[in-house]
């Protein structure tokens, strides 16, 4: 009973965070499965399993809360998931662990444009129309692809690479981005039934990291409607930044110190960010970014 409660804890944190911020969910869980013992492919496997049932809860909440663009959610959601199976028939055969840190190094350009762009610069949407599915069919592969064989990345590669193209405002791409990862758990689960046989996925494990998260899909669905669009474009960035530095330094081995002053001064970047996006809230630059701010909330 302990060892559900803790994986239940586990679900509801990592889908309060996803579903906020849009991403972190397979990263987190996935993490926390390889550390007490689990193979790679049956981490992914159960934590996809368990992403069918969190991501449609996370999906209709935000729909419930204004943060869906249904166009959007098809445009990536498709090429997601043929990506998403792709990746799983291939995680069920071999590891893609020499792609981290080439994958990282890219995601932490955009950790950096994005926390940097929302907290010192003016936000606002250039056109407002939802970007057209040949633009976003790439996007959607190779997200698709990396979170089911890495077993976490569809957050981290979809939402910072929508948020820096400024046409949707922020809360629309994540509750989008969420929305459309049920049909990327759903093909990649299927890759791992086909791949990995139903006997290998470690069912016991399911259960309660989709009780977790199904507690907390409403709630991180409402966050998104009333948090301030600066404020939450950073705290993305900050997380991006840390999640991929540390990939990095991993794998470059890092020694622990100079590891720590990194995460120290990522820190105090987000939390100077965070607090130039809450001055910039109170009082909006120009009337265009005051009516961006209404649309927002």
């Amino acid at each position: 009973m302990t060892r559900f409660v803790t994986l239940a804890l586990v679900g509801l944190a990592a889908q309060l965070v996803d579903g906020t911020l849009g991403m972190a969910y397979g990263v987190t869980t996935t993490t926390l499965l390889l550390a007490a013992g689990y193979a790679a492919a049956a981490s992914s496997a159960a934590v996809h399993l368990a992403e069918i049932g969190t991501t449609l809860a996370s999906g209709m909440s935000h729909w419930r809360f204004g943060n869906v663009d249904w166009k959007l959610v098809l445009r990536l959601g498709v090429p997601g998931a043929i990506g998403a199976f792709i990746g799983a028939m291939l995680l069920s055969h071999l590891a893609t662990e020499t792609a981290a840190p080439w994958t990282a190094g890219i995601l932490l350009v955009l950790g950096i444009y994005i926390l940097t762009r929302f907290a010192f610069k003016p936000w606002r949407v250039r056109t407002g129309g939802t970007p057209s599915a040949r633009s976003l069919a790439p996007l959607g592969l190779l997200g698709g692809f990396l979170d089911a064989s890495g077993g976490g990345g569809w957050g981290p590669v979809a939402t910072p690479t929508l948020l820096a193209t400024g046409r949707v405002v922020p809360r629309r791409v994540i509750g989008s981005v969420d929305a459309s990862e049920f049909l990327v758990a759903l093909a990649a689960s299927l890759g791992f039934l086909l791949g990995l046989g139903s006997e290998n996925i470690p069912w016991d494990l399911v259960a309660p990291i989709l009780v977790g998260g199904l507690i907390a899909a409403p709630i991180a669905a409402w966050l998104v409607r009333h948090l301030p669009l600066h404020i939450l474009g950073v705290l993305v960035g900050g997380i991006v930044v840390v999640t991929n530095a540390r990939t990095i330094m991993n794998n470059v081995g890092v020694p622990g110190s100079v590891a720590l002053t990194v995460y120290g001064l990522v820190l105090a970047a987000t939390v100077a960010g965070t607090l130039a996006a809450m001055a910039r809230d109170r009082q909006p630059a120009d009337p265009q970014e005051a009516d961006l701010h209404r649309t927002a909330g």
